[in-house]
């Protein structure tokens, strides 16, 4: 019989990951509308935005807006990527109160998307973790790619352990591990989780699934046999992944809240708000149900 976590966190990520990988660009008050809706569920996360590029990620070069507008509430984090020291600074003066910054497992993914080796990205987030620390904003790391990779295939679970590793130990309090494709199985997982535990404490670690190949529910299964409690979903299953044809973007957050639901594990959050606040932003980016 599976032992399983009495309750978890759920860290909402539809308004950043899920949002920066919708076609369509929303406007700066939907966003803050559909944030401060997820506000009111019972979350603790929320991801409001990114300190990135415009020019690579058009939506969401009105962060620094969005989080200035929206209604925060008491126990509510409003995390926001951060991806070297000018993103912190915006970060900074928009009022963030927790950053994520991002590594990759895979070295092709990491040539690929930031034209640096994922020694050099590491680098890039010391002085960005430094600046956090003085000023006490918490940092949560992410790592991508941790099941596959969309240009090198296979990806070294040794690998993902020690990206996860460095990160834990330059200061981030949690690690989220993401299955940037969705090509990951429960075995894989597994296998990678275990390798992953070995470095990082459990208690530090998330997992974050792509529901690609519609496997993202089995694998979290896995993830909760294996001691983990805290899940990234988005809600309306908001996103895509732009290197696999037909991917159907993050586990919606409505589909974890079932599945908690059915296995008797508490999340503290409100599924009829979650699915009223995911009805309104399906409808802004004119996703199909």
């Amino acid at each position: 019989m599976s032992t399983y976590p009495k309750k978890i966190r759920i860290v909402e990520v539809g308004p950043r990951d899920g949002l920066q990988n919708e076609k369509k660009i929303l406007p700066t008050q939907v966003k803050i509308d559909f944030i401060d809706m997820l506000a009111d569920v019972g979350l603790q996360n929320i991801e409001a935005g990114a300190f990135v590029s415009p020019k690579w990620v058009p939506q969401m070069a009105d962060s620094d807006a969005v989080l200035k507008g929206i209604r925060k509430k008491e126990g509510v984090s409003y995390p926001v990527l951060v991806p070297n020291e000018k993103g912190m600074e915006a970060a900074i003066a928009a009022g963030a109160d927790e950053i994520a910054v991002f590594a990759a497992a895979s070295e092709a993914f990491s040539q690929k998307n930031i034209n640096c080796t994922v020694a050099e990205s590491l680098a890039r987030f010391d002085p960005v973790i430094k600046m956090a620390r003085e000023r006490r904003i918490k940092v949560r790391g992410y790592v991508s790619c941790v099941l596959g990779c969309p240009y090198q295939g296979a990806v070294d679970p040794a690998s993902v352990a020690s990206v996860a590793q460095k990160l834990f130990d330059m200061g981030c309090y949690e690690i989220s591990l993401g299955d940037t494709i969705g090509i990951g199985t429960p075995e894989t997982t597994r296998i990678m989780l275990q390798a992953v535990k070995k470095n990082v404490p459990v208690s530090a670690l998330a997992v974050h699934f792509h529901d690609t190949y519609g496997r993202a529910l089995e694998n979290i299964k896995v993830a909760l046999e294996e001691g983990i409690s805290v899940i990234d979903s988005a809600a309306a299953g908001l996103g895509g992944c732009p290197y696999a044809q037909g991917a159907t973007g993050n586990v919606a957050t409505e589909k974890v809240l079932q599945l908690m639901a059915d296995l008797g594990i508490e999340t503290g959050i409100d599924a009829a708000k979650v699915r009223a606040a995911a009805v309104f932003i399906r409808n802004a980016v004119e996703k199909p149900d």
